[in-house]
């Protein structure tokens, strides 16, 4: 069974001048441990889709199955304790806590679950070499530094999905390339499926799979379609 599987997704937004379609009748599967990178024309969708997955808008139409579990069956509070204990969201806004340093903000969702590893946090801060900045404050770092911080909260939880929204889009493409290598491996190694949208083939290259959501069609098609 796969880990997250999805049937004719449809959504639009109401608004005065009528109605705008999102989304029209999306579907695919990710097995457990899979990546896949979901590119696509600005506008088409991409982050709506990755909202809907997480529980946090609702779909006109299509069912989500998360490990066998209808999204659209849970009430608000079921939905905030999966985003907490098995989801993981990872913005091109990285959302660290000002007010908290570095180490509590990358134990903060682990703290919330239950689910902290000392061992996988060494590991993890070695390697995004973020051992000398546990006590600054996010102010205090650089935008890739603050990125490093967010993926080292967002996978120390060991959650069973990550869902990744242009995650390296606030850093030059240098910088960007070395942290998705980076991501990539430490998402296997805490055993995660990863959902990233992207608009960069190089980026998308390190996934075991693409897919285009065509922008007129707002239809799901292979990469190779592109």
């Amino acid at each position: 069974m796969p880990l997250l599987d999805i049937t004719d997704l449809t959504k639009s937004y109401a608004h005065a001048e009528g109605v705008t379609p999102v989304l029209d009748r999306v579907g695919f599967s990710l097995k457990a441990g899979e990546s896949a990178a979901l590119r696509g024309e600005s506008g088409s969708g991409k982050s709506t889709l990755l909202h809907l997955i997480a529980g946090l808008d609702e779909a006109d139409s299509g069912v989500i199955h998360f490990d066998g579990q209808a999204i659209q069956s849970l009430n608000e509070q079921e939905r905030a304790k999966l985003r907490r204990d098995r989801l993981s969201l990872v913005f091109q806004q990285f959302h660290l806590i000002s007010t908290l340093p570095v180490l509590d903000n990358i134990r903060f969702q682990a703290a919330l679950c239950g689910r902290y590893d000392e061992m996988f946090e060494q590991e993890l801060l070695g390697k995004l070499g973020l051992q000398d900045q546990l006590h600054k404050y996010p102010h205090q770092l650089s935008g890739g530094q603050q990125q490093r911080v967010a993926i080292a909260r967002a996978l120390l939880h060991k959650p069973a999905l990550v869902l990744a929204d242009e995650p390296t889009g606030n850093l030059d493409e240098q910088s960007s390339l070395q942290v998705m290598s980076l991501f990539k491996d430490l998402v296997q190694q805490a055993g995660s499926a990863l959902l990233m949208v992207t608009h960069s083939r190089e980026m998308a290259n390190y996934l075991d799979h693409q897919w285009w959501l065509q922008h007129h069609t707002l239809s799901l098609l292979s990469a190779s379609d592109d």
